[in-house]
């Protein structure tokens, strides 16, 4: 069925072709396709997007936008981790309500757009690290979160649908988020047990200064600063 003719040709095109992706289930879309769907002519296509590549990935920017907006509307509760764990599933929903934009998105090499989601869980890991509830740097516990998390999403969106166990996303989702905070057992002493109380202190105090970037500190000094805080954090 051929879309409204009363959009313009330029959004019709950006529809159809997000349309045929959702409906290919990994197979070729060709170009006579989305401008047959459309309505309009070849060189229609070419004048807004230059080829049908180009064309693809306009709609895949537009849906990455809607991925990062519905990330950016995002509430925290208080509690980091726990926050870490509902940014981990809403990811897992949009990748299996999406498969195949999904799959262009995050399993090919796009690294803005892989840069920009690691900032977003960064910023939340952040959070927790002021709290103390990391024994890793958030950089780095973003990424491997991050990539967890594409890899669970990829290896479900190539399950059938009546197979896909989601223990498994629970189980990897704990299991690195335990790789990298400090919500473990405690000792006797009140400390996490597993991660030295020094780098998750140091990791904690790195985060609040970054964040608040104390006025009775220079540059020079809270650059410093900083950086021993990361020396610590890495090397404890």
């Amino acid at each position: 069925m051929n879309l409204d003719g009363q959009l313009p040709p330029k959004a019709r095109l950006l529809k159809a072709a997000a349309e045929l992706l959702a409906n290919s289930a990994g197979g070729a879309v060709s170009t006579r396709q989305i401008t047959e769907l459309a309505c309009v002519s070849a060189p229609t296509l070419y004048h807004h997007f230059g080829d049908k590549e180009g064309l693809f990935n306009a709609v895949v920017d537009a849906k990455f936008e809607d991925y990062v907006a519905g990330e950016r509307n995002f509430t925290p509760t208080g509690k980091p981790l726990g926050d870490v764990r509902q940014i981990w599933d809403n990811h897992l929903k949009f990748g299996l309500e999406n498969p195949q934009l999904y799959s262009v998105m995050f399993g090919n090499s796009r690294p803005a757009r892989v840069s920009e989601a690691e900032g977003f869980m960064e910023e939340m890991l952040e959070k927790a690290a002021a709290a103390g509830q990391l024994c890793v740097p958030p950089r780095g516990a973003a990424r491997s979160i991050l990539a967890a998390n594409v890899g669970v999403t990829l290896m479900l969106i190539a399950e059938r649908v009546e197979d896909r166990n989601f223990d498994l996303s629970d189980m990897t989702r704990e299991a690195v988020i335990s790789a990298v905070s400090s919500e473990m057992e405690l000792s006797t002493a009140g400390t996490p047990v597993g991660a030295s109380s020094v780098v998750v202190a140091a990791i904690a105090l790195n985060a609040a200064l970054e964040s608040s970037r104390p006025e009775q500190l220079s540059t020079t000094e809270l650059k410093m600063f900083l950086e021993w805080l990361d020396r610590i954090a890495k090397y404890s």
